[in-house]
């Protein structure tokens, strides 16, 4: 017998205009984005005197953060969603005057040539002081954060690769350890063709190869793993 896929109901989004949207937008923060868990706990940090790193902020976040900070950038690295933290995020950010960038990078893939490219024009051309975040400010913030490190501060690769570590709360042992997977391959490469990192990525970088062995190895971890709580 085969089973007939159904489509889940496209979301539509909380009118904020209203009293019950407002609510249901709040709820969409707090409950269905987890931000309960995040009222008192944002991992933030300053990274450098420019620039800070974040898990989602809440509306009453960002206008501390413009207050207190100067913020006058957001990077938003989740995109964009008709969910109530996204609307709620957006309205703050017009709010209090911060510019809010939508650019979305993925914590369980590698980055496309052209993603980094636009991260290096990105950091040049935005207004800072800024802050940019993902849902929990490890992974997505974190590749984010070494590009930067590198690309706007100049710090070598393997030395900007501190922004991917436990601090942040990014795991490597995980499948986020993709993203660790893709500066160690350059760090590889470089060891034995020295190479400046975007040279390496505009001419030699290979996404879906890097992709497919860091999978590969990390299948095999796994495997291994099994086997030795078997035993």
């Amino acid at each position: 017998m085969v089973k007939l896929r159904r489509n889940k109901p496209k979301h539509v989004a909380a009118d904020l205009t209203t009293p019950d949207g407002r609510r249901r937008a709040r709820r969409e923060l707090v409950w269905g984005d987890h931000g309960f868990l995040r009222a008192r706990f944002s991992n933030l940090h300053r990274i450098s005197p420019e620039m800070w790193r974040s898990n989602q902020p809440s509306p009453r976040q960002i206008e501390a953060h413009a207050r207190e900070r100067g913020i006058r950038t957001i990077i938003n690295l989740r995109g964009t969603t008709t969910r109530g933290y996204y609307l709620l995020e957006k309205e703050a950010c017009e709010a209090n005057g911060i510019h809010l960038v939508d650019f979305q990078v993925y914590s369980r893939d590698t980055p496309t040539v052209e993603t980094i490219l636009a991260a290096r024009d990105l950091f040049e051309a935005m207004a800072y002081p800024a802050l940019m975040h993902c849902k929990s400010g490890a992974d997505r913030a974190g590749i984010m954060s070494v590009l930067y490190m590198h690309f706007r501060q100049g710090l070598p690769i393997a030395e900007a690769m501190k922004q991917l570590s436990l601090k942040y709360l990014h795991v490597k042992q995980g499948k986020t350890g993709m993203l660790d997977y893709f500066f160690e391959s350059y760090l590889r490469f470089n060891a034995v063709t020295p190479k400046p990192f975007l040279d390496w990525v505009r001419e030699d970088y290979d996404r879906l190869a890097v992709k497919a062995e860091f999978l590969e190895t990390f299948q095999s971890r796994l495997n291994i793993d099994r086997l030795l709580r078997r035993e």
